[in-house]
């Protein structure tokens, strides 16, 4: 497969496109994260989310620690051509590394942020290092 289609994409200065994650079945938005060229090369080739970590400047697959793989459905670019969005499968329900389903689980209430949404599984318990 040519890759050809790659350079369609806006990366930013660095070399980034950012990605949304959307749990296919119900439009929740689980993550909010950035690829490079190799990251998303190899989330099309694998068929499972594989990301940049720019805190760690290294390739950052989904669930390589907690075992919370992004299976892959769809992946779509927006009309500018600057971001991405995947369709995912989240497997064990939980995307957040605080063990919830989501990473947007803040709401704005009375001008602070409140939790919204419950702890699936406490992050101890997922993360051993």
């Amino acid at each position: 497969m040519s890759l050809a289609w790659l350079d369609d994409i806006q990366w930013t200065e660095d070399g980034l496109v950012p990605v949304i994650a959307q749990q296919h079945n119900t439009g929740r938005v689980v993550m909010f994260a950035w690829m490079n060229r190799e990251s998303l090369q190899l989330t099309v080739a694998e068929g499972y989310a594989t990301y940049w970590s720019r805190s760690r400047q290294r390739l950052w697959r989904k669930g390589e620690e907690s075992g919370h793989r992004q299976k892959v459905i769809d992946i779509q670019l927006d009309c500018d051509a600057d971001v991405i969005l995947i369709k995912i499968d989240q497997e064990g329900g939980i995307a957040c590394h605080t063990g919830r389903e989501s990473c947007f689980y803040r709401s704005l209430i009375d001008g602070e942020w409140q939790s919204s949404e419950a702890v699936l599984k406490d992050p101890k318990s997922i993360y051993h290092k």
